[in-house]
């Protein structure tokens, strides 16, 4: 097939160009056909991404006591392997560029669900740590590539409802992951829960598999390091860009502050409660499953900006309320946490793949790169804080980084104010 008749441009290492008004009609689109198809094989790709992902985090309190160590130490268990994919999800992508982006994201599930099975082996921390970080390596070719692939093959209208779909794929998969791990482990131990996790996961890799259509829009680009350093250079130089970058980071220091250590302010006093019971908290994931899906709706109400704007007021309110001594109101502000952080992920990581207009991997990767970068960040500082000064501490660092939200997200406006009075634009607006 020609690059013509597939609707993207021959420019070499911009494999997820702009396609020509020609493709629209063969692109998906809800509805029509292979659109459910792509739609639940990406939602288990999600899944299964964020339950190995973060399948340790709710059993942290239990890795901490059987190897001894303290919250920050067991916190690495999640640090490694988000850092891992931060490192690893622009060379992914560069290969998705290459070799497809079905093709990469096969195999980063079949490698990080074989880990998946091995990790519940681990004899101690060190062990278990590397291993978590090569599982996340391994998982970077799934963010990146999977929002390009939606780029590619849905229509530009329905794209932010179908990244919506991935990343409430995420939700549940985080969700599941955490909920599942808590009874389990409540009853057979930690280990036996992880293992859980990775079997769960080989079942949705299988079925991603066999339910992803074929790309008819891809064309392959280039590995070459020039192209791709020009590549990350031109995007790194989009102001646009380089705030919702800031942004998608910033909300994931938040999220994985709060979700690492509140397994442990859950299990002491004045909570107390069991470890199925702290599992079973991760049911709030729900409500980041229906904010990411309805994103496209808020967007469209109040604005990208307007619905940052929103996310962020959301996820500061929580973190608020989550400082009562009260489980009622811990479990609101849980939930509040829970819907801000996931439609501001959702706006922001539909906001990089429409601005780009070339090399959409890359421009996908550096958010992801970014975007967990924030979560290593925000699950070592929020243990730390709780450390040193209990759950104020890690909430001061969430409110920390809520604000920095607003800042970009004020630039922003200030920006698109300034461009409509006829100042010389300093980029795009956000």
């Amino acid at each position: 097939m020609s690059p013509a008749s597939t609707g993207a441009s021959t420019t070499v290492g911009a494999a997820t160009s702009v396609p020509s008004p020609d493709s629209a009609g063969s692109r998906l689109t809800p509805g029509g056909p292979g659109y459910r198809r792509m739609s639940f094989a990406l939602f288990l790709a999600g899944v299964a991404t964020f339950a190995l992902l973060y399948s340790t985090q709710a059993l942290l309190p239990l890795i901490s006591g059987e190897f001894g160590v303290t919250a920050s130490d067991a916190s690495w268990t999640v640090a490694a392997a988000t850092g891992g994919l931060a490192l690893f999800v622009l060379p992914m992508s560069a290969l998705s560029e290459r070799f497809g982006r079905r093709t990469v994201m096969t195999a980063s599930l079949a490698v990080a669900v074989t880990l998946g099975l091995l990790v519940p082996f681990a004899p101690d921390l060190t062990t278990l740590v590397v291993l978590r970080a090569v599982q996340g390596a391994a998982l970077a070719g799934l963010p990146a590539s999977a929002t390009a692939y939606l780029a590619e093959e849905v229509r530009p209208k329905a794209l932010i409802t179908a990244i919506g779909l991935f990343v409430a794929g995420n939700s549940v998969g985080g969700m599941s992951g955490r909920v599942i791990t808590g009874w389990v482990a409540q009853e057979w131990g930690w280990r036996v829960a992880v293992g859980v996790i990775g079997a769960l996961a080989v079942a949705c890799a299988v079925a991603f598999r066999l339910l992803l259509p074929a790309p008819r829009h891809f064309v392959a680009g280039s590995l070459k390091p020039r192209v791709l350093a020009g590549t990350v250079r031109d995007h790194l130089s989009d102001p646009l860009l380089r705030r919702l970058y800031a942004i998608g980071a910033l909300f994931m220091t938040v999220f994985g502050g709060v979700y690492t250590v509140i397994g442990y302010r859950l299990t002491e006093a004045p909570f107390g409660l069991p470890q199925g019971i702290v599992g079973s908290i991760f049911l709030v994931y729900l409500v980041g499953t229906v904010s990411a899906s309805t994103a496209g709706r808020l967007v469209g109400r109040l604005g990208r900006r307007g619905a940052l704007y929103a996310a962020g007021g959301t996820t500061a309110a929580g973190l608020l309320l989550s400082l009562a001594d009260s489980l009622p109101l811990v479990l609101l502000g849980l939930v509040l946490i829970t819907a801000g952080f996931f439609a501001g992920h959702a706006v922001a990581s539909s906001a990089v793949s429409k601005t780009a207009t070339h090399g959409r991997a890359q421009a996908s990767a550096l958010y992801q790169s970014a975007y967990y970068v924030g979560s290593s960040a925000g699950s070592t500082a929020g243990a730390l804080a709780f450390h040193a000064g209990g759950w104020a501490g890690t909430v001061g660092v969430g409110l920390l980084a809520v604000l920095g939200v607003v800042a970009i997200t004020v630039l922003g406006t200030r920006a698109a104010r300034l461009a409509t009075r006829g100042f010389p634009p300093c980029g795009k607006t956000a």
